[in-house]
């Protein structure tokens, strides 16, 4: 499937019958999930063909902001824990990802740091050019480390949305020197 929801080959109008009962389904793949992916893609697009990246990224920060809380708060209560262990952190960023059909891995640990790769964006390819939404990795996965481990620094090393074949994302636990020369946003427990 192209950038759209439908293939520009593609003509509604054909398959439908005349009077919009019954006829044949549309000759294209559209569901809720390709709905809201499309969606997502063309805001973010929008958001930043007019305000620029950087700008578009902030924005996209508030909603991963506010989503990390969520994500954060449910994992919290469904554990009965008040707080997670570094270890149960980076198994939580894998589950959520999973969850959303995303596809990451943590290649290591330790107190300083989670190195993770994925394989599979959960908005698939309506990620593809559009960067600014990996602020919302970047923003769920810093905020559920911040908010259990008290700081954290989330580097996007590369990504689906700039073309690489799958993503690296470290989340740097203490500020190392490894950490502080790392391109990336900063979070810290509220």
């Amino acid at each position: 499937m192209g950038e759209g929801l439908v293939d520009a080959a593609a003509s509604t109008a054909s398959a439908l019958s005349p009077s919009g009962e019954g006829g044949v389904p549309a000759p294209f793949a559209l569901d809720r999930d390709i709905f809201l992916r499309t969606l997502l893609r063309e805001l973010s697009g929008t958001l930043q063909d007019v305000v620029g990246l950087d700008e578009a990224a902030g924005f996209i920060s508030v909603v991963g902001q506010r989503i990390g809380d969520q994500i954060n708060a449910g994992y919290r209560r469904e554990l009965a824990l008040p707080v997670l262990s570094r270890a149960q952190v980076a198994d939580v960023l894998v589950d959520l990802k999973r969850r959303i059909d995303g596809d990451f891995r943590i290649v290591e640990q330790d107190d300083t740091r989670i190195v993770l790769e994925n394989r599979r964006c959960p908005f698939g390819d309506k990620v593809i050019g559009r960067p600014s939404l990996c602020m919302m990795t970047s923003n769920v996965f810093g905020v559920i480390a911040a908010e259990n481990l008290g700081q954290a620094k989330v580097e996007l090393v590369r990504t689906i949305a700039e073309g690489a074949a799958g993503c690296r994302v470290v989340v740097h636990l203490q500020a190392t020197p490894q950490a502080d020369a790392a391109t990336g946003r900063e979070y810290f427990k509220a």
